[in-house]
């Protein structure tokens, strides 16, 4: 194993003098805890369990709403009459919960991870009501953006208060704890949302975050309490607030969003429809990176400091490609087992339990390894490789794969996404200060985000590319089939009560046409996580941090039944 911070201090030789001191001080910091310097030993308190289970909860939302809607969709779809405009009901959700993350992260710096918690668990139940009480496909669109900017929030302040409390290597036990809970939630997601349009309307897919989000927020008012700077005004605070910096990522975002959601259905890929959107906001990124490294900003929104080095630069991709895969298989297979196997939704809902019930004892072997033995390299290593396997074994299946082989598959692919879950936050966090906690945290959840957009605008693109294709090879006889799930229609169509009601002739061609395009969208996946893999295996790795050095600890006066809350309100105010 590499020395701690060997590449940071290597790093900190091209840096500004800033950065070189900042990355010095985490050196020093390492190597004294390293050398024996004496502190408490860290020993949870009650409130620190409760803390916990209520951002279980919380989680639980995020989770459900994440999945949910992947099997509900084509009967939602049909009923709003959205048109080509089906995609923003996703891209609705990721577009907003992505681009306001940094955001979030400057906020909770500022005013406290208490009330930035709050406050996105009442906009996401904002949201959901707006979602079910949806009367127009634009309502219905405005809710789950809504809805986005509180499941990101809810989502990464989680990990921050998280990484306030615990220690960075004994952080995986917690963050296993949490994902059993949100892997529980996403494998309930596409039952629970089969079982509601079978038996009921839509709208309870949504109606059902309210009960659970007012346990959430009643609980966490009452156990989240924990310190912050209190000592600089409002207005202080506001004038840190990078916010041309924010507009830039929101715009960025946004333009390039636009462009994947229609290319390929709306208009083709080489138009310029997609191109000058695509561009322009690929353009805004740049132009981001650049004012990040001005010098001008007070507290930059996402610090140059934190992609210095070679292996966080790989661990940033890393956290792109396995967050596109895993939405790349949430929203294709249930194509798969509707369109090709012909399952109901409720039967498709249980189909993709493997997939998300085995990321739990993923997580849990990726955060015990980083626990017990503080390394994060093998870990990325077997998990990349599972994921590829699995992903190259799913384009084998066909109509008449036996439920025995595509569980499996499924298995194996969920294993290696389990593992890279929990094993690449605390391998990114191990390269930066803890001052730099709620930064480098909400830089790595944009990352990961934006790799959910494209892990649905990919496979999407490269679905229905592959349907026109086939479509215009002549694999479908019946024109008005032809025409239905040509140019972007497949998707919605990606059921088997839709499938079912032709003769049985052109059903074995449709059904031949989605599993051919599924097939297509797989393979694709396979050199997404074949370059993860190759990656992983020139990642270098440093200690992780057995102390906490924080000002967002525990409120003191709040935990006097814990005799080591010092350890977690350890004052580091700058300035």
């Amino acid at each position: 194993m590499e020395g701690s911070y060997v590449e940071a201090d290597t790093a900190a030789s091209e840096t500004p003098a800033n950065n070189r001191d900042n990355l010095r001080i985490g050196a020093q910091s390492e190597l004294m805890a390293e050398s024996g310097r004496e502190t408490a030993s860290f020993k949870p308190s009650f409130r620190m369990y409760a803390i916990i289970v209520g951002l279980g909860i919380t989680n639980l939302l995020a989770a459900l709403e994440n999945t949910v809607v992947s099997v509900a969709a084509p009967v939602l779809l049909t009923d709003l009459q959205l048109g080509d405009n089906f995609i923003w009901i996703t891209n609705a959700l990721f577009l907003s919960s992505t681009a306001i993350l940094p955001l979030f992260g400057q906020f909770c710096n500022m005013f406290g991870r208490r009330y930035v918690m709050l406050s996105v668990i009442g906009i996401f139940v904002l949201g959901s009501g707006i979602c079910g009480g949806a009367s127009t496909a634009g309502m219905l669109i405005a809710g789950r953006a809504v809805q986005g900017v509180g499941s990101g929030g809810i989502i990464m302040v989680t990990s921050i208060i998280l990484s306030d409390l615990i220690p960075l290597r004994q952080r995986g036990n917690v963050s296993a704890i949490l994902m059993c809970i949100f892997g529980i939630g996403s494998a309930l997601g596409p039952f629970i949302g089969g079982a509601i349009v079978s038996s009921t309307t839509w709208r309870w897919v949504f109606y059902l975050n309210l009960p659970i989000g007012g346990v959430s927020f009643a609980m966490l008012f009452v156990v989240l309490r924990v310190s912050y700077n209190k000592e600089m005004s409002i207005w202080q605070k506001a004038k840190r607030i990078d916010l041309i910096g924010n507009g830039i990522v929101v715009a960025s975002t946004v333009s390039i969003l636009y462009a994947l959601s229609y290319a390929g259905t709306r208009y083709p890929w080489r138009s310029w429809h997609n191109l000058v959107p695509l561009l322009v906001g690929f353009l805004g990124l740049f132009i981001f990176a650049w004012y990040q490294r001005t010098g001008f900003l007070v507290e930059p929104l996402m610090p140059p400091r934190f992609f210095l080095t070679p292996t966080s630069i790989i661990l940033a991709i890393n956290t792109f490609l396995f967050s596109a895969l895993l939405y790349w298989c949430i929203f294709f297979l249930p194509v798969f087992f509707q369109g090709v196997q012909l399952y109901s939704p409720r039967r498709a809902g249980v189909a993709l339990l493997p997939i998300s019930l085995l990321g739990i004892p993923g997580s849990m072997m990726g955060a015990v390894a980083l626990t017990r033995w503080g390394r994060y390299k093998p870990v990325h290593i077997i998990a990349f490789g599972l994921q590829t396997l699995g992903l190259g074994l799913f384009t084998l299946m066909n109509e008449e794969t036996p439920v025995s082989h595509w569980a499996v598959f499924q298995c194996i692919v969920s294993l290696g996404l389990g593992m890279t879950f929990s094993a690449m936050l605390p391998a990114f966090q191990a390269f930066i200060h803890e001052r730099d906690l709620a930064a480098c945290t909400a830089a790595w959840y944009f990352i990961r985000l934006f790799g959910h957009i494209w892990g649905v605008a990919i496979p999407g693109a490269i679905f229905n590319d592959r349907v026109n294709v086939l479509v215009a090879e002549g694999y479908i006889s019946d024109p008005q089939v032809a025409r239905g799930i040509s140019v972007g229609g497949a998707y919605q169509s990606a059921s088997a009560e839709f499938v079912q009601q032709f003769p049985p002739a052109v059903q074995t061609e449709i059904r031949a046409v989605y599993r051919e395009a599924t097939r297509r969208a797989f393979q694709v996946a396979i050199v997404f996580a074949g370059v993860g893999f190759l990656l992983s295996l020139v990642e270098k790795e440093i200690e992780l941090r057995k102390t906490l050095d924080t000002e967002f600890g525990l409120d003191e006066k709040k935990d006097k039944t814990n005799p080591n809350s010092e350890l977690h309100a350890t004052r580091d105010i700058e300035g």
